[in-house]
């Protein structure tokens, strides 16, 4: 399985955002600006790190925010954000986080799978820099393979 294409409207440059909480639901709007999930989909990410900790925080300065499969996607895809700031999630070791990607899944089995696509990424411990100082979203395709 190869990632989803990634359209302009899930990449966000320089999002400003207070905390982690505004960072998610920036990247859940991205999701909704895109029609990959529905509005709501931004408060169950939100909602899993609020009961599960930040265990989204997968690597140094990178978030990857997501919730369930349900009623709030309407299919795979994938948002990239950008912050004009970095903010803490509460992690210990790999806060403050610059980029924040916010994955929605239709079924169990595309998350995984997802998942290990995106690992093989990130892979080049770089590219969280790349990402964190992209000014385009060309560049966004460029480091996400999505060009």
């Amino acid at each position: 399985m190869s990632l989803p294409p990634l359209p302009d409207d899930a990449v966000v440059i320089g999002a400003e955002a207070a905390d982690w909480r505004a960072a998610v639901r920036v990247a859940g709007a991205a999701l909704a600006a895109a029609g990959i999930a529905r509005p709501g989909y931004a408060g169950e990410m939100v909602r899993m790190i609020e009961e599960h900790g930040p265990y989204v925080v997968i690597a140094p300065g990178l978030a990857l925010a997501h919730a369930r499969p349900g009623p709030e996607v309407v299919k795979d895809g994938l948002a990239v954000v950008t912050l004009a700031a970095p903010v803490d999630f509460g992690h210990p070791y790999n806060d403050p986080v610059s980029v924040v990607l916010a994955l929605a899944v239709a079924s169990g089995d595309a998350h995984i799978a997802l998942v290990a696509e995106l690992a093989n990424i990130f892979n080049d411990s770089s590219a969280i820099e790349q990402l964190a100082a992209a000014k385009t979203v060309e560049e966004v395709h460029r480091i996400m393979g999505a060009e």
